[in-house]
């Protein structure tokens, strides 16, 4: 029996890369998966059903359970109808996984409006959209009296978090928020039975495979024995785990890749500075400039 076994799981961004990965092992590990795929290009353009659908058709072919979704999950009917689906093909939701992403990167002086608005809509909406529905049907399930076991992963980025990236203002302020929206909802949604984690994973796909030098330093390895650090499908196993009945974990953020997982804590607050009298602009000067000069 697979570790998500019975267990009904939505994932945006599903018809490729990272995401293709997690709809197809948590299809093997027993999972009934919707997969959302909107079909555009990397920046975001355009639309295909086309790779939702050819995951759909790669799961069933392998003995699983799925269904297409080739909505916008980052409008607000868009995500509520990723849930209807869920309901309408499986019965209910117990799964969502946050992965849905595109890339327009530039550098903030060249940057334009459209750019920003794109990646937060995509990026930022589209998390809080799928989240907000999912929210709604676990909270009126709970209501009714039902034991609710459900979970909840976010897709941030070592951009924005541990590792900023110049160029990706508008990606790394939209990462850095799904990432405190992961701990936010974990506080709000306990109550209702929801665990919700997040993740910062490293690896080789279409958004990455053109970024200047990360592209060249993804490829994978000659020896096809060794250990491809870069390979998307290493970060699933980390998402089946946070997605299982079996994790208790709720409110942290993993950075992932193959071979490493590592929970990111760079948002604790440091060592105080305390004084016994207001605060003056020479005072702040002096102790916190004397504070980071050590």
């Amino acid at each position: 029996m697979g570790s998500l076994e019975g267990r009904v799981a939505a994932i945006t961004g599903a018809g490729r890369g990272i995401g293709r990965e997690h709809a197809l092992l948590f299809a093997a590990e027993g999972a009934k998966v919707v997969v959302n795929d909107l079909g555009g290009t990397g920046d975001g353009s355009g639309s295909d059903g086309g790779p939702a659908h050819e995951v759909v058709a790669e799961i069933e072919a392998a003995g699983g359970e799925a269904a297409a979704h080739t909505d916008d999950i980052s409008t607000w009917a868009g995500a509520e109808s990723l849930v209807a689906t869920a309901v309408d093909a499986f019965g209910r939701l117990d799964v969502l996984v946050n992965n849905a992403g595109i890339l327009r990167d530039a550098f903030i002086a060249s940057m334009t409006e459209e750019q920003w608005d794109a990646v937060i809509k995509v990026h930022m909406k589209g998390h809080f959209c799928a989240l907000h529905h999912a929210a709604v049907h676990w909270k009126e399930r709970s209501k009714a009296g039902e034991e609710v076991d459900a979970a909840v992963i976010n897709t941030a980025s070592g951009s924005g978090t541990y590792l900023p990236n110049a160029g990706q203002v508008n990606y790394g302020a939209a990462k850095a928020g799904i990432a405190a929206m992961a701990l936010v909802a974990a506080q709000e949604l306990g109550r209702y039975g929801v665990r919700v984690n997040a993740i910062a994973p490293i690896a080789r796909t279409r958004l990455t495979e053109d970024v200047p030098m990360i592209g060249e330093m993804m490829k994978a390895p000659e020896d096809p024995g060794a250990l491809d650090a870069f390979n998307p499908a290493e970060v699933s196993p980390l998402v089946a785990y946070l997605a299982s009945s079996d994790c208790s974990l709720t409110g942290r953020l993993f950075a992932v890749q193959g071979g490493m997982i590592a929970e990111c804590r760079n948002w604790e607050m440091g060592d105080p500075l305390t004084v016994e009298e207001p605060w003056t602009v020479d005072l702040v000067a002096d102790r916190l400039g004397a504070s980071v000069a050590s």
